[in-house]
């Protein structure tokens, strides 16, 4: 936990004030959260639906959760009671049902719609295209239960640090010019998720305001 303790005050030291960090938790542990939630972190990610429900009840009631992973439809109802920011909405369909169950739940549900700016093959992710056609749909102006804050977008893996760069760049370009059109003088849209923990440093610079870091808070995962 001495390790634990060291690795969360180096981060957070390194971070900028106007950079949230989002403690990327899946298959962490309850008792490693609780420790990381002692030493002052509130936004916990997961990637899974149903570790997130069941970690949820077991931490204090101030914790942020953060879906940060692929959500299926069928899945929402499950945490829009709680959640704080839904990280992936990747389809229209996916935020009509965030914003269905956000009303059965009397809630506003924050989101990202998630941007596919990787090199590699994803399955998940708009373009910028599809991005202005969910803008433009007629059914998005109904929807009362769902915010979009921002968006977000993870970089290709690899070593060369100018694609990751250009990735982040053009990422943060698309964010500004719908922060000018779609949702010009809406403070709201201030969010974006952008940096893991292998590149959270070249995000931050190419102006990332949030980063998902696990690996280097918690260490190598065990999966066994």
């Amino acid at each position: 936990m001495e390790m634990l303790s060291e690795h969360i005050n180096y981060i957070l030291q390194e971070l900028p004030p106007h950079v949230t960090l989002v403690a990327v938790t899946k298959t962490r542990p309850v008792e490693l959260l609780e420790e990381a939630y002692r030493m002052g972190l509130r936004d916990f990610g997961e990637n899974r639906v149903q570790e997130m429900t069941e970690k949820q009840p077991l931490l204090p009631g101030d914790v942020r959760w953060h879906q940060i992973g692929h959500l299926q439809t069928n899945k929402v109802k499950y945490i829009a009671p709680f959640v704080h920011l839904i990280h992936s909405v990747d389809s229209l369909k996916l935020l009509a049902e965030i914003n269905r169950q956000g009303e059965k739940a009397g809630r506003v549900i924050d989101c990202l719609l998630q941007v596919f700016i990787a090199k590699e093959e994803s399955k998940f992710g708009l373009d910028e295209e599809e991005v202005k056609a969910i803008l433009n749909n007629d059914e998005f102006p109904a929807m009362k239960n769902v915010r979009i804050r921002g968006l977000m977008g993870m970089a290709t893996f690899t070593d060369d640090d100018n694609v990751v760069r250009n990735e982040f760049a053009a990422l943060k370009t698309f964010f500004d010019h719908l922060s000018r059109t779609f949702f010009s003088g809406r403070e709201e849209f201030d969010t974006l998720s952008m940096g893991m923990s292998g590149d959270y440093h070249i995000a931050i610079e190419e102006g990332s305001n949030m980063v998902r870091i696990g690996t280097a808070l918690f260490g190598e995962r065990d999966y066994h």
